[in-house]
């Protein structure tokens, strides 16, 4: 037997509990951890920017149901990495944070880049602890990943200080530690189970919705079962699109509004009453709708409006004690009903609105008109990646998804600058499936250096810049005000030339100011081995159909 170091450590013991990639900038003090994950196994991708490493480290997470790793180094490195672990805390998907630190030997003498990193990081993550001893780092490895899986998913954080990463111990005193095992699907109490199905029976106006907790617990295809049963109308959640296909018949996606505000009965499986369900509150919901809530945390049951039935367990488990339940039922919801009346004609009424933008062939585009041929040109199984203001939004409107986790945008935090880490990461985990990340060229702006990691690693990432020179809804002016001259708040450069960016870093890249030019750049980008950029001038004064509620409206 021989000696081993904490980085060796570390790293083996990364893989021993699932850790398989790990996103991150190296220097001092971790340049050894990066090189000793490459030797365990694990694939190690250098980013530009920590923010973008921590981003892919999660959505690499939520991807492969095991948390997955961001490398920092000490003080300002570990902060910068904070965006991701808040964002993963918000959207409750797994990372570990492995930060370096200044050594314990030094603490409190103002060493480099010395910071109460553990401390700081605490309101972020569900764990947050230093590792103080070389021969312990498996134990902190464990109850991390344990932390980071069991219950609600989340991000952790672990300190690793210079001299326990560079410190040696013996092999036989390496601690020995379980490899963490698949998270226990509890189940909900049967009487909860037939209440829940006698309320969806009792009800007039039922509305399933299908949130990214669903996604994260693998429940594809138990959902699937308990829609073609029941025949009920669902609304996907943002990222828990695809979980059922947009494009079934029985989705009210294209009905949303009015789906929310006149349901008697609302089941939430796996999703959240926050600002992106408007609360459950009125005027986006009707003041006396009944609540079935599905939920991993039992402290979500009954948040803003009060459930009258409250399931608590995992996703997976319950939806097939539904689908059981309903051996000893065979009910569905009749296909006729004035409900499914008024969603058809209200799903109706909104395409018509947007028929002319979608018809629109002027120069430059429009929202509509760009989405048109994306729509047209997306593979059914990729992945796709949305970030912007109304590039995100009216996306999330026109793309659809038919396959669960297929979905990655800004979700619960809203948080821009997520995209292009998000889409190293699924090109990492998938590598056999297209990933097309379509951004505002705002949302580009926060982390555009990862195109240089995407070309590195020839990463065959199809990125889609929706360019309207500005943040949000621009409604200004195309020229760019003289040198000295105030400039509008959200005032970018109109048409700038991002598509040479990615050809000046050896990529492809193409122009497009004409509609009638955007399916063959698409086309001519899907054909590229490798990171291609397909910059859109859109109108600046393009924007969303004329919305029924005001942003936030509660």
């Amino acid at each position: 037997m021989g000696t081993m170091n904490g980085a060796q450590i570390m790293a083996q013991s990364l893989k021993q509990q699932g850790v398989d990639y790990m996103f991150g900038i190296v220097g001092f003090p971790v340049q050894g951890v990066a090189a000793e994950a490459q030797k365990a196994g694990i694939r190690y991708v250098g980013m530009r920017n920590e923010q973008a490493a921590s981003y892919a480290a999660h959505a690499a997470g939520y991807l492969t149901g095991r948390p997955q790793a961001c490398l920092t180094v000490s003080g300002p490195g570990v902060i910068h990495a904070f965006a991701g672990l808040a964002n993963a805390k918000e959207n409750c998907w797994p990372m570990i944070l492995i930060g370096g630190a200044s050594p314990v030997y030094q603490n409190g003498m103002g060493g480099f880049q010395e910071e109460r990193q553990v401390e700081l990081a605490a309101p972020y993550c569900k764990y947050s602890h230093a590792i103080e001893h070389v021969n312990r780092i498996p134990y902190y490895v464990n109850q991390a990943v344990r932390h980071s899986i069991y219950g609600r998913p989340g991000p952790v954080y672990l300190d690793f200080p210079d001299d326990i990463i560079r410190g040696e111990c013996e092999e036989e005193d390496v601690l020995e530690v379980a490899t963490v095992p698949e998270p226990p699907r509890a189940q909900a109490d049967p009487d909860a189970i037939e209440q829940a199905l006698s309320v969806l029976e009792s009800a007039e106006r039922p509305l399933v919705v299908v949130g990214k907790g669903m996604a994260w617990s693998r429940a594809e295809d138990e959902i699937r079962e308990f829609v073609e049963r029941t025949q009920l109308p669902f609304l996907n959640s943002p990222m828990g699109k695809g979980t059922m296909p947009d494009t079934d018949e029985l989705s009210v996606g294209a009905a949303r509004s009015t789906a929310l505000r006149e349901a008697d009965v609302v089941f939430l499986m796996g999703a959240r009453l926050n600002w992106i369900m408007h609360y459950g509150l009125p005027p986006r919901f009707n003041k006396d709708v009944r609540v079935i809530q599905l939920d991993i945390q039992p402290e979500e049951i009954g948040t803003n409006v009060p459930a009258e039935v409250g399931l608590v367990g995992d996703g997976k488990a319950i939806v097939n004690q539904l689908n059981r339940a309903l051996d000893n039922r065979q009910w569905f919801y009749p296909a006729e009903t004035a409900w499914r009346t008024t969603l058809k004609e209200k799903a109706d009424a909104n395409l018509a609105t947007v028929q002319p933008m979608i018809d629109d062939e002027s120069a430059p585009t429009n929202y509509y008109r760009a989405f048109k041929d994306i729509v047209e040109w997306l593979p059914d199984d990729a992945y796709i990646i949305g970030e912007g203001a109304n590039t995100m939004d009216i996306g999330r409107t026109q793309m659809p998804n038919v396959h669960s986790r297929h979905r990655l945008d800004a979700g619960t935090y809203g948080t821009m600058g997520i995209g292009l880490g998000f889409a190293v990461a699924a090109a990492v985990v998938n590598p056999d499936k297209p990933v097309v990340s379509v951004q505002g060229d705002s949302a580009f702006g926060f982390t555009g250096m990862e195109v240089e990691t995407m070309i590195r690693y020839n990463l065959p990432v199809k990125m889609i810049i929706l360019n309207n020179g500005g943040i949000g809804g621009r409604m200004g002016s195309t020229d760019t005000p003289a040198r000295g001259e105030p400039q509008p708040p959200g005032n970018l450069i109109y048409g700038a030339r991002y598509d040479q960016m990615v050809e000046g870093l050896g990529g492809k890249g193409w122009y497009v100011d004409d509609p009638a030019d955007l399916r063959g750049a698409l086309d001519a980008a899907m054909a590229h081995d490798g990171p291609t950029l397909v910059n859109v001038v859109l109108d600046p004064k393009a924007g969303r159909k004329p919305q029924e509620f005001g942003w936030l409206t509660t």
